[in-house]
Order: structure tokens, then C-alpha cells, then sequence
């Protein structure tokens, strides 16, 4: 009988791309399986995140179920960015963890499974160039990693720590994988990169340079490609070149991902992310100029010193920009941050009471954002929705639509591209039929 492996992805998209790479290695070099459980598999990986302690503390929780619940003989191994930050401290907290593979060190899974209590947590090693066997979980998207690791050095964030300096994967493998991809049925392609925009910085060895616009340019001529996603860019590397091929290439998706993590200046600087509200707006602005765009952010509130005057200026942005989707939360302490050193941390109810107001003010924003699409068509992407009931679609700018449909019609039309009419919004959810 096979091996079976059961992967628990907790955290980001590259997560979920590293937890493809890392099935795809055990399948093609160890025989493995996908298992549909924990119960039934032979080796149980949790890949973990970092960028908050709730997702840490979730970790150890989980293993001691699946250690509770595993069946005899199974091995448990931890993987991500929490195995990178706490390397060896696994084994003291969760002794029966028989490996611990680092964010930076996915293509070493084979040999992290067969070294006994192994910890391959170096966040230097460079897998940059290293050809990944081919797994993807769906069969019409395909994420693609286009840099590993970041050079910033936002005073609340680990992930530098985690996944190490930057590096850009080499074009040729990049292209060649969203080729082998539209071949196989993929119509969307999504890159990947923590500074998705600042592609072409930084390669391992004699490697072509190009930056981000062209790449982009590159993937929207490959044959059987309908669509282009990327995630994320930041505010300091949108230039006027990337906002010309933003709006030109149609295949682009007019969705951009905008983290604003602060409106106010002085919280920006305490940040060190370089760059002023006032040029944050401009982007948001330019952005808005082509036609049907939608612009998403993420925004911590609670940062060490933030007053009632910082956060009210954040609300402030948030009513100039109209951001169609917001990614919340309080300020989370991590360990080998500049924030978490800092004096003058916000209480947590205080914070915890700017994070409801600032979600009240983005529901209000939502709900005038989908009534205004009532009666507009988009163009959709198909996919069964989850507990298979109707059709969830997604347009080019990111609207997203629910279609009550048969199951006949499920099986038939997911997949596929259609015209959805938006015919009525529920709160901010906007409900579609078929044109």
C-alpha cells in the first residue's frame, strides 16, 4: 500500500504554494499520497505562520491533536515560518515532532523525512534556482513563487527573520512553470513574492535581470493564460512603468493589493515603511484611473505609540481611498521586531476597540461598494462554491458573485469564464445570475 502525507497550511499564499512544492517532492521522491485526513496518513506536516502570535499558538495546539489522534507509526513534522523562528524549542514543547523544515528550506523535505529529529531552519539557504516537481491544488489557478524572502525591515514584522534575505527565482524557471501550467488547464496565474513589485532586485548566480513590469509583460504572452493576479506589492516600488502595465495588459487583473498598515505619518515612519499618506493616496489615486479597478489594503491598528489622532487619521484614508476589501488587525508583538522593544504599547482594549471601529467604517464602505454594482455585468471566473452550493464567481477587478444554480449546472459551468449580472447585495456579499 502507498504512503499517505496530510498537510495543514496555516498562514499566506506563499504558504499554500510552499505546501504544494513540499507534496510535490514527497510524491515524485518518496511515493507519497495525498491523504484526505490526519487519521489515515502515514506523515502529518503542519506548515506554519508566523506574522501573528494567534497562528503560533494554534500550532501547538494542533499537534497535540493529530499526536493524540495519528495512527501508530506516523511521523509529525513542522514546516514554515514558526519552524524557522523556533528551530529546535519544537522538540521541548512537542517532543514527538520528528522534523522541523524551515520556510527557506522546502526542497530539503526529503531529507529532513529520513534525518532523524531534524532541524534544517538555515533562513540563507538558497532554493532560488532549485526546479520543484509540479503539484498544484487547483486545477484551474496556479500559484507561482517569483522571489523567496525580504530586505525590508518593518519594525512589526518576523517575516525577514523567517524567510531571509531577498532573492529572485530566475525568469526561465518562472515562465517555464506558468507554461507547463496553461498546458495543464491553469487559466490564472498568481505570482507570489513578499515584495511581489520589487522582482529583479537581487538573483543567484548569472541570471537574466528584469523587473516586475516586464515579467508581467512575459506571462501575459503565454498562450491559454486568461488572467494575472499578484500578491503583494508594496506602496515604495509602484513606479509609473508598472501603473502603465497595469492598465495596458488586459490579461492583468485591475485588482490592486495596497498594504497601508498606517494613515498616519508618524506611525509610517515608526514603521519604516517608507513612504508618506500623502504618496500612498497618489498610488491609490493613479490606480483609480483605469476603469473598473478595485484597490484592497491591510491595516494593523494598536501600533506601539499609535494616539487617538494617528488611528483617526487612518479612518481618514480609509474614507479618500474606499478601499473594497480591508485585512484588519491589532498590532501582535513578534519576537526579533523592532515594535515588540518599543515603549508606549497600546493597551490591548484600546486597540481591540479602534479595530471594531475601523471594521464598522470598512462594513459601511462594503456594503455602498457592492449596491453600487447592482445591474453591472462582469466577466467570471466559475468555481464551485464551498459546500457545493451554486456557483461562486469571481470578476477581473475581484468582485466576487454567488450564483444559485443546480448541480447539473455546477458540473458543467465551473471551470469555465461567463457573464454575471449582479442583481443584489446582502450586506457587502453581491448576489449574481447568468447574463
Amino acid at each position: 500500500m502507498s504512503k499517505k502525507v496530510f498537510i495543514e497550511t496555516l498562514g499566506c499564499a506563499m504558504n499554500i504554494r510552499d505546501s504544494e512544492h513540499i507534496l510535490a517532492e514527497l510524491r515524485a521522491k518518496e511515493g507519497y499520497e495525498i491523504a484526505s485526513s490526519a487519521e489515515e496518513a502515514d506523515l502529518i506536516l503542519i506548515n506554519t505562520c508566523s506574522v501573528r502570535e494567534r497562528p503560533v499558538s494554534k500550532l501547538f495546539s494542533e499537534l497535540g491533536a493529530f499526536n493524540l489522534t495519528k495512527k501508530e507509526g506516523a511521523k509529525i513534522g513542522v514546516c514554515g515560518c514558526t519552524a524557522t523562528h523556533l528551530g529546535a524549542a519544537i522538540f521541548r514543547r512537542a517532543p514527538f515532532v520528528d522534523f522541523v523544515l524551515g520556510a527557506r528550506n522546502v526542497s530539503r523535505v526529503s531529507e529532513a523525512l529520513n534525518t532523524q529529529k531534524a532541524v534544517f531552519t538555515d533562513a540563507a539557504y538558497d532554493e532560488s534556482e532549485f526546479a520543484f516537481a509540479d503539484y498544484r491544488g487547483s486545477r484551474y489557478q496556479a500559484l507561482i513563487n517569483i522571489s523567496i524572502g525580504c530586505d525590508k525591515q518593518c519594525a512589526y514584522c518576523i517575516v525577514p527573520h523567517a524567510r531571509g534575505k531577498e532573492i529572485s527565482i530566475p525568469s526561465r524557471l518562472i515562465l517555464n512553470e506558468a507554461r507547463r501550467a496553461a498546458e495543464s488547464g491553469a487559466v490564472e496565474i498568481v505570482l507570489l513574492g513578499q515584495n511581489v513589485n520589487s522582482y529583479g532586485a537581487r538573483f543567484s548566480g548569472e541570471n537574466e535581470t528584469i523587473d516586475f513590469s516586464s515579467l508581467l509583460e512575459r506571462v501575459a504572452e503565454i498562450d491559454g493564460i486568461r488572467r494575472i493576479r499578484f500578491q503583494s506589492p508594496h506602496p515604495l516600488h509602484i513606479d509609473e512603468r508598472f501603473l502603465e502595465v497595469f492598465a495596458r495588459i488586459d490579461k492583468v487583473c485591475k485588482h490592486l493589493h495596497l498594504p497601508l498598515q498606517s494613515g498616519s505619518n508618524r506611525v509610517l515612519r515608526a514603521m519604516k515603511r517608507g513612504y508618506t499618506r500623502e504618496r500612498f493616496l497618489e498610488i491609490a489615486n493613479r490606480a483609480r484611473e483605469v476603469p473598473k479597478s478595485t484597490i484592497s489594503t491591510d491595516i494593523i491598528v494598536g501600533f506601539p505609540g499609535e494616539t487617538d489622532e494617528d488611528f483617526e487619521e487612518t479612518l481618514e484614508v480609509m474614507r479618500v481611498a474606499r478601499f473594497e476589501q480591508v485585512f484588519a488587525f491589532r498590532f501582535s508583538p513578534r519576537p526579533m521586531t523592532a515594535a515588540a522593544k518599543m515603549e508606549n504599547q497600546v493597551e490591548p482594549e484600546i486597540a481591540a476597540a479602534r479595530l471594531a471601529i475601523l471594521q464598522n467604517l470598512y462594513k459601511s464602505h462594503l456594503k455602498e461598494a457592492a449596491r453600487s454594482q447592482i445591474g453591472k455585468v462582469f466577466e467570471c471566473f466559475l468555481e464551485a462554491a464551498s459546500g457545493g452550493e451554486g456557483l461562486y464567481a469571481r470578476a477581473h477587478n475581484f468582485f466576487a458573485l454567488k450564483v444559485a444554480c443546480d448541480q447539473a449546472t455546477i458540473r458543467d459551468r465551473a471551470g469555465s469564464f461567463a457573464p454575471i449580472k449582479a442583481i443584489a447585495a446582502n450586506n457587502g456579499a453581491l448576489i449574481g445570475e447568468f447574463a
